[in-house]
């Protein structure tokens, strides 16, 4: 009976504790709403290429994207830069070439480099890491049935600072609920007219914020067109396999089926 007893406290106090997390996690990020959810859902070019400029811009500077090949940028379903635009954009970065020891021009086939700050997550895959930390535990509810995942938290934590700061041995900290901390060591980025949209768009903080979120978005699936399409078609061929199998199983049993007697 003790054991009964202690195991329901624990389990209680898990659940609630658990509860009161994803309560706090759920309540500061924001449902926003991008094209590329939902079955049918795809990446916006234009925002793709504007989410590009916002990285170039501000976040190059302090974070990486070493997992992107430059020559993606020009892919179907991506930025979709031309060939000249996705090669002038590679030149403009350096990359260490090991065979000369020394930095050159990036081409095509390199990687973006690294980050430049020391202690900068790396972004390529910050979409998809940050995702799994919706929903109760961790367990990507939210993702699942209100399509609330990395570019939501991304956007949520990029629009969440204050003008609090404080400072920990000689480390400025600014303040943002929506980091798991409440406190970034990475100080606000975006105010709204940051850059220069050459689409024309009005470049708001919260378009900046949820651009610069799809861009991270297709760094971390650029694929995810394609596996939507396949899981798609995968779906419909399952389905009508299913009903043949239905409708051969009755041909083939209707002669030795007892008939009903009225």
């Amino acid at each position: 009976m003790f054991m009964k007893r202690t195991i329901a406290a624990v389990t209680a106090l898990t659940l609630g504790a658990g509860g009161a997390l994803a309560a706090e996690a759920e309540g500061h990020v924001t449902d926003f709403k991008f094209p590329f959810e939902g079955v049918f859902g795809k990446y916006d070019q234009a925002q793709l290429q504007r989410g590009l400029q916002i990285y170039t811009e501000i976040c190059s500077a302090c974070h990486g994207l070493i997992y992107v090949p430059f020559r993606t940028l020009a892919d179907p379903g991506g930025p979709s830069l031309s060939d000249d635009a996705m090669r002038e954009y590679a030149a403009s970065f350096e990359v260490f070439d090991e065979e000369i020891e020394d930095f050159r021009p990036a081409k095509p086939t390199d990687h973006f480099p690294a980050g430049t700050y020391p202690g900068s997550p790396d972004l390529s895959l910050m979409a998809k890491a940050r995702a799994g930390f919706h929903g109760p535990g961790g367990t990507g509810l939210n993702q699942l049935f209100k399509g609330m995942g990395g570019p939501e938290y991304i956007t949520s934590y990029l629009l969440a600072f204050t003008d609090e700061t404080k400072d920990e041995a000689g480390t400025i900290y600014y303040r943002n609920p929506v980091f798991s901390t409440g406190w970034s060591a990475m100080p606000p980025q975006l105010y709204g007219d940051d850059v220069e949209y050459a689409d024309g768009t009005e470049a708001t903080a919260v378009q900046e914020a949820k651009d610069v979120a799809a861009f991270l978005m297709w760094a971390a699936e650029p694929k995810m067109m394609a596996r939507k399409e396949a899981g798609f078609i995968s779906v419909m061929f399952l389905t009508v396999l299913t009903v043949l199998l239905y409708l051969t199983n009755k041909r083939l049993w209707a002669p030795y089926k007892p008939k009903k007697q009225i």
